[in-house]
């Protein structure tokens, strides 16, 4: 047993979505796949953007803590010989502090905006805790309560942590290790020439008797054991540094030397123009070896080796240093910056290139996307045009005109791509095609067909007006009534028969042969038709007004009325009467009504047979069926008459509802109506008002046209 397809569920799924919707749907995942992909990359770019943004913060924090470090064992160092002396006011000692307090501000700043990574709060901490002893080393520095070696090595303790900073030094979160282990080693040098700088310093200066016992000797080694840390720190500066780093810190010692040496021929000069004793001093290397050697400050003033000379060639090894460190600063500061404006440049212009190309790709789909949905909206727009409007159309005029003298061309969709929706366009006009030429073949085929019954309705006509003619020579002649009243029977059974033949005429679409050449009176119109019927005699005539029907539609009316009444007469019982009547309405029109008493009409037969006579279908089979209404519909639509049933009075038999135009009707100028015509006027109007509609189809008003039901 073969199953029945289930009809499609609508509504679900993809399957019933637009046409630009499903090629929006199938771009979307392509389109999320790059925009998901341009992200990643759009991400990685921000986030080195990010990374680089953190390490010019870094390496601005890097650069605020070694000037802060510097400036700090600076103050240490000016501050000794003043300290020393007992001199806590002296102006030198309170700038150097001013500045080292100005450089803990620019720190503060820096760490402010500093990125908060678990290894620089720890390192800031660190320092936080030295910065809390800086008070209290200032107010003891070089007192008995704050030796001489512990207040240089106190300031240590705010120093170091700043210093070690460096080591968290790098472009982005990689790359630290090198470059800020050079950073650190030529710091690390920096502050052992600072510490052998203020120790050896306080050595040349101090009252050496003064001391304490063993504090000569605690001071002589902690000198010597900076020395030996100078040392140690530049060979962690040559292994840490590049080639390029080591010719620096050549350049800036060699450099230094010769300031060195500039120093010393300039002091010369003015020792000679005063008329003192200069004595030359040895190199800083020189002078280190003889201090620590624990010599008195007198033999070392011997060999030139004072307080001054020894501040002045250290202060330039410092200087060395530090020019090195301020390099490494600002060069990690500038590398710094240039790559987070690299990866800023790289975020905007890849952001912008996904964008681009995110809005290119939905562009691109829109655009696809909206020419194929006109397209199909082109192609269902026409499809629906030519199977609602032209097909049709041309269909009618095909069946109502000679076939040969219709445009049966057919307008191509216009629709011109070679793709499949131009493949489809085409394909429908294949079909538009072979549809008109199949109506045209069967268009040509019912006239041909009408063409013959034409021509077999013409040969019975005459044989059958050659009939009445005999007939009606033999009602002259006879004089015995029985006989004279079978011929007349004969007579009305030839009418009839003739009547069949002019009906085989209208379905040919011919019109009658014959016309009237002058107007008759409609009372006339309306006894022929009857004389056509069988049962004439049961036709009752009232009330009809004085109206003259137009010459060209007197044939065609007389046969109109005949079918009805001959529809009215057989459907009704043999005793009853067909009652008509006319009435004449304000407007010129006249209605004729004919009234029987037979079985009556369902309402769904009744609209279909008003909607038959109100627009006449093409001749096909089923007409056979009901050939009288046919002929009716096509008589009426020939003269603009308008024919309608509708159920008879108390529910019985059928009333046929005939509205003649005046185009077709006369009356006498200046004639009025007569009462009976005015009563049945009134009469007619009283039905229309309680008739409103039949079945879907308006009763009779005084509009000129009807309405069919949708």
């Amino acid at each position: 047993m073969s199953k029945t397809p289930s009809a499609p569920r609508l509504g679900l799924g993809t399957r019933n979505w637009r046409v630009a919707r499903k090629l929006q749907a199938i771009l979307l995942i392509p389109v999320i796949i790059a925009l998901v992909l341009g992200g990643i990359r759009v991400k990685r770019s921000v986030d080195t953007w990010q990374d680089a943004d953190d390490a010019v913060r870094v390496a601005e924090l890097v650069q605020a803590a070694n000037k802060y470090a510097s400036d700090a064992v600076n103050e240490r160092d000016v501050s000794v010989i003043p300290l020393v002396k007992g001199d806590r006011t002296s102006s030198v000692v309170t700038k150097a502090r001013a500045v080292t307090d100005a450089d803990a501000k620019a720190f503060d700043e820096a760490v402010r905006r500093m990125p908060r990574t678990p290894g620089l709060l720890r390192r800031v901490e660190l320092v936080r805790a030295g910065e809390k002893q800086l008070a209290s080393v200032r107010a003891n520095a070089f007192t008995p309560r704050l030796t001489g070696v512990q207040t240089e090595e106190s300031y240590h303790a705010v120093q170091h942590p700043l210093m070690e900073i460096s080591n968290e030094l790098g472009f982005g979160s990689t790359n630290q290790a090198s470059f800020g282990r050079t950073l650190y080693a030529v710091s690390l040098t920096q502050a052992a020439e600072s510490l052998i700088r203020a120790i050896g310093t306080h050595l040349l200066t101090e009252d050496r008797s003064k001391l304490a016992q063993g504090e000569l000797q605690v001071q002589l080694g902690s000198f010597s054991s900076y020395v030996y840390l100078e040392q140690v720190a530049l060979q962690e500066y040559a292994g840490a540094g590049t080639a390029g780093d080591m010719t620096r810190l050549r350049k800036a010692l060699t450099d230094a030397e010769q300031r060195g040496k500039e120093q010393v021929a300039k002091a010369q000069g003015k020792a000679e123009a005063a008329g003192r004793t200069f004595v030359a001093p040895p190199s800083l290397e020189r002078m280190t070896s003889e201090i620590a050697s624990g010599k008195s400050a007198a033999q070392l003033a011997a060999q030139g080796i004072t307080p001054e000379t020894f501040f002045a060639a250290s202060t330039l090894s410092f200087d060395a240093y530090r020019s090195v460190e301020v390099y490494l600063t600002d060069s990690a500061l500038a590398d710094a910056h240039s790559i987070a404006d690299d990866a800023r440049t790289d975020a905007v212009v890849n952001a912008a290139l996904v964008l681009f190309a995110v809005l290119v790709a939905f562009l691109l789909a829109a655009w696809v996307a909206r020419t194929m949905s006109t397209s199909m909206r082109r192609l269902s727009a026409s499809a629906h045009e030519i199977a609602e409007q032209r097909l049709p159309a041309l269909l009618t005029q095909l069946t109502r005109a000679i076939p040969g003298r219709v445009d049966s061309q057919v307008a191509p969709i216009p629709i011109t791509t070679t793709d499949e929706i131009g493949e489809v366009a085409r394909a429908f006009d294949h079909v538009h095609r072979e549809a008109v030429r199949l109506a045209a073949e069967q268009a040509l085929l019912r006239a041909n067909i009408n063409t013959i019954f034409s021509n077999l309705a013409r040969r019975n006509q005459s044989l059958i007006e050659r009939q009445l003619a005999l007939i009606t020579g033999l009602e002259g002649k006879e004089a015995d009534p029985d006989q004279l009243a079978n011929l007349f029977k004969l007579d009305h059974l030839a009418t009839r028969v003739r009547r069949n033949g002019e009906n085989l005429l209208v379905l040919g679409g011919e019109t009658p042969a014959q016309q009237w050449n002058q107007p008759l009176p409609l009372v006339d119109v309306i006894r022929a038709a009857a004389s056509e019927v069988e049962q004439y005699e049961r036709v009752e005539l009232s009330g009809v007004p004085e109206a003259e029907i137009h010459g060209r539609a007197v044939t065609d009316l007389v046969h109109l009325l005949a079918e009805l009444l001959e529809n009215a007469t057989t459907f009704s019982s043999p005793h009853s009467r067909v009652r008509v009547t006319a009435a004449r309405l304000p407007d010129g029109r006249i209605m004729v009504e004919i009234h029987d008493r037979g079985i009556g009409l369902p309402p769904e037969d009744l609209a279909d047979i008003n909607h038959r006579l109100a627009d006449p279908p093409t001749v096909d089979v089923a007409i056979s069926q009901r050939m009288g209404l046919y002929v009716v519909g096509r008589l009426a639509d020939r003269h603009g008459v308008r024919v309608q049933l509708r159920p008879g009075d108390e529910g019985q038999g059928s009333t046929a509802l005939v509205m003649l135009p005046d185009t077709i009707t006369y009356r006498a100028p200046g004639a009025a109506p007569d009462p009976d015509t005015l009563a049945l006027a009134a009469f007619a109007d009283t039905g229309r008002r309680q008739d409103a509609s039949v079945d879907g189809y308006e009763a009779w008003d005084d509009r000129p046209t009807h309405r069919r039901r949708r």
